[in-house]
This record gives structure tokens, sequence and C-alpha cells, in this order.
């Protein structure tokens, strides 16, 4: 049983404990928050014991194997250095890091503490039905492109339509927030793991009144073809995603919340992709990292974690490019 510590106490955490329990692979004992009395309000109906409001005695006095980092983007980047240092597994909500050069210094601390692993929360691509998806791709001898639809609207945008400051941290700046950070990175995880790294990027966004961009579509241009992302916070849509062959379609019903996939031949008749299936899509992935925590150092273990920090690093170098095409900036790009 892996011993669990957490960072971040929100609803995305209490989703993480639920698949935690489904696996029945990880123990809560260690939780920290901005005070101890929310760090045990929290933490003790999951039957943690331990509750820190430093974040230094966290992880000296903590007694937990791996932590789960789940607080504003902008604070990733100090929290997960200080867990290699402490040479913890980690488990960082995506995007793991604002930039490359974060992602950078990272890798570097890696590399000097060989112990600590550190893994992307991109659970949509340890899905069954994401892996179905992906062997279907492969068998369609032509690709003509795909549209990604990630869009939701957020109860916290209120506050922003209302002028309600201070707005939410995922609506600032400061904490490295906005669409593209929050939902577009689902769809960008999306398409690099299906597509690889695309030639160009460019990214249009809608900004809201916090200084964010609220909703976006985005364009990733490859070789022959392109992939048109569309994501945002400001808005609920109902589309499905879609992977273009030639008379051939691939469907999902969501790319990043996935319950059906469903491959469209020739003939147009449909073809449901089948895959184990959890109610709680957090499941797959937690599984999939305790297999690497509870056994780092075998071969086939390995190499499923370079392939994970490989396709992280590409995401992030991705993201980053998007935002530079729209001249998005955040403080944190300042401060490496």
């Amino acid at each position: 049983m892996l011993k669990l510590g957490i960072i971040g106490t929100n609803i995305i955490t209490d989703q993480m404990l639920d698949a935690a329990k489904t696996t029945g692979k990880y123990e809560l004992t260690a939780v920290y928050s901005r005070t101890e009395e929310h760090a045990e309000k929290f933490g003790k109906p999951y039957g943690a014991t331990q509750f820190f409001d430093s974040l230094e005695d966290f992880f000296d006095e903590g007694d937990f194997d791996v932590v789960y980092v789940a607080s504003p983007n902008s604070l990733h980047y100090e929290q997960v250095r200080l867990a290699i240092e402490n040479d913890k597994f980690v488990i960082v909500e995506k995007p793991a890091f604002v930039n490359p050069n974060e992602f950078e210094g990272i890798e570097s601390l890696l590399a000097a503490h060989p112990k600590a692993r550190v893994v992307e929360a991109a659970r949509h691509i340890h899905t069954g039905l994401f892996h179905a998806a992906e062997e279907q791709l492969k068998q369609m001898p032509v690709i003509q492109g795909a549209n990604i639809t990630v869009m939701k609207y957020s109860s916290r945008y209120d506050k922003v339509i209302a002028g309600d400051k201070p707005y939410p941290n995922i609506f600032t700046a400061e904490f490295a927030g906005g669409a593209l950070m929050d939902l577009g990175v689902y769809a960008v995880y999306g398409a690099v793991t299906l597509f690889g790294v695309p030639d160009s990027v460019v990214l249009f966004p809608t900004m809201v009144a916090s200084g964010v961009d609220g909703m976006d579509t985005a364009i990733l241009k490859y070789d022959k073809f392109a992939v048109t992302l569309n994501f945002g916070k400001t808005a609920n849509s109902h589309l499905v995603s879609e992977v273009y062959g030639l008379k051939d379609t691939l469907v999902f019903d969501s790319i990043f919340d996935t319950t059906k996939v469903t491959y469209y031949d020739s003939e147009k008749q449909a073809h449901p992709l089948e895959a184990k299936f959890y109610e709680n899509s957090m499941v797959d992935e937690l599984n999939d990292f305790a297999d690497l925590f509870n056994d780092p150092e075998n071969p086939e273990q390995q190499a499923k974690y370079r392939r994970w920090f490989d396709l992280a690093r590409k995401v992030n170098t991705v993201m980053y490019d998007l935002r530079r095409s729209a001249e998005l900036t955040f403080p944190a790009d300042d401060n490496r």
C-alpha cells in the first residue's frame, strides 16, 4: 500500500481520492493546506492522520511515499521541487508546469535525485477507451485532420462576470489560469498523443475581464493535415471530438472524460470500441502510477515512465508555443 500525501484540497482532489480508494493501492496519510484546521477537516474523513500548514514540515515530518500536487498552476514548480529534493514520487495535476524553463528545471532536479519520479495527471490518455482509440487510429490508412472540443462553463466565472474581486485563481494570470491552462491542456494532450508534435501552432483567444483567456480556438498544423482545438470555461459545448479519415471517422463523446468511442467505417457503419471502463476516469492513471511507484526499477515500468515524461515535455512545449503565438504571458514566465 502506497502512503499518500496531498497538496491542494479541492474538487479534483476529492475525485482523485475516490479513484485511489477504488484501486486499493493507496492510503492517505498526510494533508497540506493553507491552515492546519482546513487540512484536518478535509483529510480526516479519508483517514489521514497528519495535517500541516507548512510545506517544510509536510515534507520533513509527513509519512508518505507519493505526493499528489493539485494546487494552482503557478505553485506546481516550487512544490514539486521540494518533493523531488525529498526523494518522493510525485503526481502533479495538469498542466504540470507553466513553461519549458520550469520543465527543464524539474528535469535537472530529477537527474540529481534518481529515486524520485514525476508524472503528470493527464488522466484521459491512460483510459482503456483512449488506448483502444489509439489502436483504431493506426488502422486508418489516411488521416485528414481532427476537431477536438473541450468546453465546460465554470461556476467560478460568475464571479468574473459580476466583477467580484479577488477573482478565482483559475481566472487569474498570477496563478497561470485561463482556458488553455485549465481545459485546453486536455485537448493538446489528446492531439499530441494521437498525432505527435505539430509543425506549427496558433492560438486565437477570447479574453475575459480578469485578464486571461476564457474561450479559445487553436490550430495545430501538421505535414498533411491540421487539427482544430476548441476549448473554454465560459460556455458549454455538446459537440463530440472527431478524427477524419477518408470515408471513415473516429468519434469521441469527450476527449477528456471519455465514456464512448465509435469508429464509423467507409460504409458509415458504427463500431463502438470496447474497453474496461471506470465511472471515475482517474482510476486508470492511478493504477498505472501505482505500478510504476511500486516497482520503479522494472525495465517495463521505466519505459512507460520515460514515455509519459517525454509526452509531458512535448505538451508543455506546445502549450507554451500556443501562448507565445497569442502573446499570453504569466508572471511565472519571468521568474526562471
